[in-house]
């Protein structure tokens, strides 16, 4: 045990370390709720002593199910230093994903806020998880189960020592459900290591400090805001300003006030940032970074930008399985690269590779792969997509891409037909299916159906049918896609439904979807 506390690599010690090495700085701001370092360790050690006396133990799984607050970073942290697996649930969910994601992790209990346990009751309804935790969230009045407690109740009382559990550095921090090809997501199975090196890997390629301050707005159930910059902020001590969503005047006023150095956020929300009418009379001088992530920026949009922001800018570009980040498009490429998605990161190796194995040269385009420690474990009991996704000794990660002679990574498309939009994963195939059957219900069937991601200058990508409708059959846009929005969560309903005599096809018959996304690429004026 003593060894194990000396060397390990686990988050919840760069938590520890952080407060043992800046006590009184100010770790977490959450609306008029401030915490220093040495106040937000102690609040997290009683929580672990909490869920200790609850029977949680190294290897069990944790759902949590909240939106952006200190109690999330509070239960993943003390997570983290229990071994126990925390499995953030998209609030985006249907409950039978939710249901499934429960079962297939296994979750011995659910740590949930107020005013979602009535959308998690349907899901738990389905599956036999044992243990609930309701966290505080907005104090909206719940109907509690025979066994429930309350994050407050879990904790009080509980001593505020270090815990001192044996985690291995290998042992999964997480399971991150991510889209893929099918209907229900995939676990990825991703370890203290991986997320350790990763942070610490950010913060040294970003130039973070513990002088640095950060909006926290995006969802924290994503990757890309929990360990592209919460999990990094925490190991370098630096202030986590956490915003439950995007309003654009509430971000102005949040860097004006509280002088925030740090920002991530969707290109579509700099651009509502931009427009907002008080924009030109702001003080944003504090700014020293602002991130944006899923794709390029137009070129009108990040000039506007860098002109009305001052700061640098920079793109995050990577996936779950790497924990996230791989390529930074970093400011000095913003305008002399346009459209590309930059250079590794420190400790990602990243190479394009042919369908036979061969790693290529400069200049030729291929799938992008990667190595280095934060790749993922493996996808939860699913060895074959396990096996699939490190063939040759690399992790694929099915995007197309290549190199340029300055090193720099272009992304040109994707092997899966997992379209980006909004900051959201969809599978094309779900939409699909979902075409088929909705208008099959409304009597007049497609014989049809292909889904694609268009360029659109607030989603980055919209969904959007291209259908070829059945003998007899007349399609109107508004009455399926009405249909759609009864069977499909709200982010994955099309923008718009495109009626066509028939599909390109390749000689052997298959729909060329990157032929239907040039067709219609200026579909939404992008």
């Amino acid at each position: 045990m003593t060894t194990n506390l000396i060397h390990r690599v686990n988050i919840g010690d760069s938590l520890t370390r952080s407060a043992a090495a800046r006590p009184g700085q100010l770790a977490i701001v959450d609306g008029d709720r401030e915490w220093t370092y040495a106040a937000f360790n102690a609040w997290v050690n009683r929580i672990c002593h909490g869920l200790i006396a609850r029977g949680y133990s190294r290897g069990d799984a944790l759902a949590l199910a909240s939106g952006n607050s200190a109690e999330f970073l509070a239960v993943y942290y003390a997570c983290a230093k229990l071994g126990v697996v925390c499995v953030p649930i998209n609030l985006g969910w249907r409950a039978d994903e939710v249901a499934y994601v429960l079962g297939h992790s296994k979750s011995r209990g659910i740590a949930v806020e107020t005013q979602l346990v009535g959308a998690m009751a349907e899901a738990l309804r389905k599956t036999d998880v044992p243990d609930v935790i309701v966290l505080p969230g907005t104090h909206a009045p719940y109907e509690a189960g025979e066994s429930w407690t309350t994050l407050d109740d879990l904790a009080a009382g509980a001593a505020a020592d270090e815990p001192g559990a044996h985690v291995e550095d290998r042992d999964p921090i997480t399971y991150l459900y991510t889209s893929g090809t099918t209907s229900f997501p995939k676990g990825v199975v991703t370890s203290h290591l991986a997320v350790y090196l990763e942070s610490m890997s950010a913060a040294l390629d970003s130039g973070w400090n513990a002088g640095d301050r950060f909006i926290a707005m995006m969802p924290m159930f994503h990757t890309a805001q929990l360990n592209a910059f919460c999990t990094p902020a925490v190991m370098v001590g630096a202030t986590i300003h956490v915003l439950r969503g995007f309003d654009p005047q509430v971000f102005l006023d949040t860097i004006e006030q509280k002088r925030i150095t740090q920002v991530f956020a969707l290109p579509m929300m700099y651009r509502a940032a931009l427009e907002h009418p008080s924009f030109s009379s702001r003080d944003l001088s504090s700014l020293r970074r602002a991130v944006y992530a899923m794709a390029p920026m137009p070129d009108a949009l990040i000039r506007a930008c860098l002109e009305g922001f001052t700061c640098d800018f920079a793109l995050l570009f990577g996936q779950t399985e790497m924990s996230p980040i791989t390529t930074i498009f970093r400011p000095e490429h913003q305008l002399t690269h346009l459209g590309a998605v930059g250079t590794p990161m420190t400790g990602v190796q990243v190479a394009i590779m042919d369908s036979d194995g061969n790693l290529l040269p400069q200049g030729e385009q291929g799938e992008i792969v990667y190595r280095g420690p934060s790749t993922m474990t493996g996808y939860l009991d699913n060895p074959e997509a396990t096996e699939a996704a490190f063939a040759h000794g690399w992790f694929h990660s099915g995007d197309v891409g290549h190199f340029d002679a300055d090193g720099v990574l272009w992304f040109a498309d994707r092997y899966k037909d997992v379209i980006k939009t909004g900051g959201e994963n969809v599978a094309s195939i779900e939409v699909e299916k979902a075409v088929y059957a909705a208008s099959a219900e409304l009597g007049d069937p497609v014989a049809e159906a292909v889904v694609v991601g268009l360029p659109h200058e607030r989603w980055s990508e919209a969904i959007t049918a291209v259908v070829v409708p059945g003998p007899g059959a007349t399609i109107d846009e508004s009455e399926l896609l009405a249909a759609l929005k009864k069977r499909l969560d709200g982010y994955k309903v099309p923008k718009s439904v495109i009626v066509v005599d028939e599909l390109p096809r390749t000689s052997t018959g298959k729909i060329q979807k990157n032929v239907v996304r040039d067709t219609f690429a200026n579909h939404y004026g992008a």
